[in-house]
C-alpha cells in the first residue's frame, strides 16, 4: 500500500520502551522518555507483554493523563518491539505518540460479528477520506475474525495492518478504553499521514502449487486428483518423506493469495497426517476451489525475504524521511526463528536508520484483507 501528502504536523513521532517488574515503574519510564508532548499529539499506540495484560487499562489511563495524548489503541502481544529492542521474556511496555490531528483518524471497537457498524458510524468521514490505513487488533478466540478482517477492508475500502492479540476478551485490547472479543483499532487518513507498508514471509515454498480436488473441512484428501499424502511426500523428498515425524514445526501448508501481484501465500500449520487414508489436516478449512503449496520454516530464506521486502520499501519511500514505523511480527519469528536477539529490528534500522518504532509479536498477522502466519508486517509513516 502507498499513499501520501504533506498536510500534517511537523512534530516528530515519539516512541518509548521500558521493562520493569511492576507496571507503574514501566509506564513511568515510558512517560519520562516521551518527555513533554504538545497538543499536536492526539493518538497513541501501546503494546504490553502478558505480565501486564491485566493492567492494560491502568496503563492507558496513566499514559493519557500524564502525556495529554487523549486517544490510545493497543493490545497484549507475546512480546513487544520498539526502537532498538525486542522483548519476549519479561514484563515490558512499548508505545508511540503520533502527531496527528483528530480529523485525520477515527477509533473503532466492538467488531465481534459484523463490520457494518464501523462503516455506518464513520460514513461521513469515510466519504471524504481516501482509502484509510486501518491499524487493527483482533481476538484469536473469535471464530469470525478472518471474515471480519475481509469485510472491514471491503466496506471501508481500507488497507488493514495489525495482528491477533495473545489475550482474549474485554480488556485485552484498547480503543479509547478497554475492549476486546473482536476487532478494534484506528482508521487513519492517508492524505494526512503518508504511508508505505509491506509483508515478509517466514516460510519458503518447497514445491509447486497444487489444486485441491477433494477435501472435507480442514482435511485435504486429494491434490491434483492424487492422494494428498502422496503429493506431500513427493514435494518433501528424502529423507523427510521416510520419517514424517521430522516435519513437525518445520513443514507447513500454505494457501496462495488469489489475484496477488506478488508471490503471496497464507501459511497454516499441518495439524495431522493420516497414513491409512493418505490425507492431511491443516489449520484452515479448504474447498475444491483452493490451491495449496507446502513450505518450510527456513531461517535464511526468511532473512533473505525480509531484506528483499526492506529494499522494496526503501525504493518506494525514495528519498523521503521516514518519521515512524509500526512492525507486527509473528510470535514464531523473533528469537524463536532467527536465534539472534533483535535481528528483525536491526535489519529495519540498517535500512531506514533508528526511526521511532513500535510493534508486537502476534498470534497471527493482518495485512490488507487477510490473516497471515509466520510473517512480519512493516508500516512506515513518511
Amino acid at each position: 500500500m502507498s499513499a501520501g501528502a504533506d498536510s500534517y504536523s511537523d512534530a516528530p513521532f515519539r516512541s518509548a520502551y521500558a521493562a520493569a517488574p511492576g507496571w507503574q515503574a514501566a509506564a513511568g519510564e515510558v512517560i519520562r522518555q516521551f518527555g513533554v508532548l504538545d497538543q499536536s499529539y492526539r493518538l497513541g499506540i501501546v503494546y504490553v507483554t502478558p505480565p501486564f495484560a491485566q493492567n492494560l487499562r491502568e496503563i492507558e489511563v496513566l499514559l493519557r493523563q500524564s502525556t495529554g495524548v487523549p486517544h490510545w489503541i493497543g493490545t497484549v502481544g507475546y512480546g513487544v518491539i520498539a526502537t532498538g529492542v525486542e522483548t519476549v521474556e519479561e514484563p515490558a511496555i512499548a508505545a508511540m505518540a503520533l502527531p496527528l490531528p483528530e480529523e485525520a483518524f477515527r477509533i473503532f471497537d466492538g467488531v465481534t460479528e459484523e463490520t457494518d457498524p464501523v462503516s455506518r458510524t464513520h460514513a461521513d468521514w469515510l466519504d471524504v477520506t481516501a482509502p484509510p490505513l486501518i491499524v487493527t487488533h483482533a481476538d484469536a478466540g473469535n471464530q469470525f475474525t478472518p471474515g471480519l478482517i475481509r469485510d472491514l477492508a471491503e466496506e471501508t475500502d481500507g488497507y488493514l495492518v495489525g495482528g491477533l492479540a495473545c489475550a482474549s476478551g474485554i480488556g485485552a485490547q484498547l480503543a479509547d478504553g478497554p475492549t476486546g472479543g473482536g476487532l478494534s483499532g484506528v482508521m487513519i487518513a492517508p492524505d494526512r499521514t503518508p504511508v508505505q507498508t509491506a509483508l515478509t514471509q517466514g516460510c519458503s515454498p518447497i514445491g509447486p502449487a497444487h489444486q485441491v480436488t477433494r477435501a472435507e473441512g480442514p482435511v485435504v484428501l486429494e491434490l491434483d486428483d492424487r492422494p494428498a499424502l502422496e503429493v506431500f511426500k513427493r514435494d518433501l523428498g528424502e529423507p523427510l518423506a521416510s520419517d514424517l515425524r521430522r516435519c513437525a514445526g518445520y513443514i507447513f501448508a500454505a494457501l496462495p493469495t488469489p489475484n496477488s501481484d506478488r508471490r503471496d501465500y497464507m501459511v497454516r500449520p499441518l495439524t495431522g497426517i493420516d497414513v491409512t487414508h493418505g490425507a492431511l489436516a491443516i489449520g484452515q478449512a479448504v474447498t475444491e476451489a483452493d490451491r495449496l503449496i507446502f513450505c518450510r520454516r527456513d531461517r535464511q530464506a526468511a532473512v533473505d525475504d525480509m531484506r528483499a521486502m526492506l529494499a522494496d520499501l526503501k525504493r518506494r519511500v525514495g528519498g523521503r524521511p521516514v518519521r515512524g514505523g509500526l512492525y507486527v511480527s509473528c510470535a514464531a519469528r523473533g528469537p524463536h526463528q532467527f536465534e539472534e536477539p533483535d535481528l528483525e529490528h536491526r535489519m529495519i534500522t540498517e535500512a531506514f536508520g533508528p526511526i521511532p518504532l513500535v510493534g508486537f509479536f502476534a498470534n497471527g498477522e493482518i495485512s490488507h484483507d487477510r490473516l497471515y502466519g509466520y510473517t512480519g508486517v512493516l508500516t512506515l509513516f513518511i
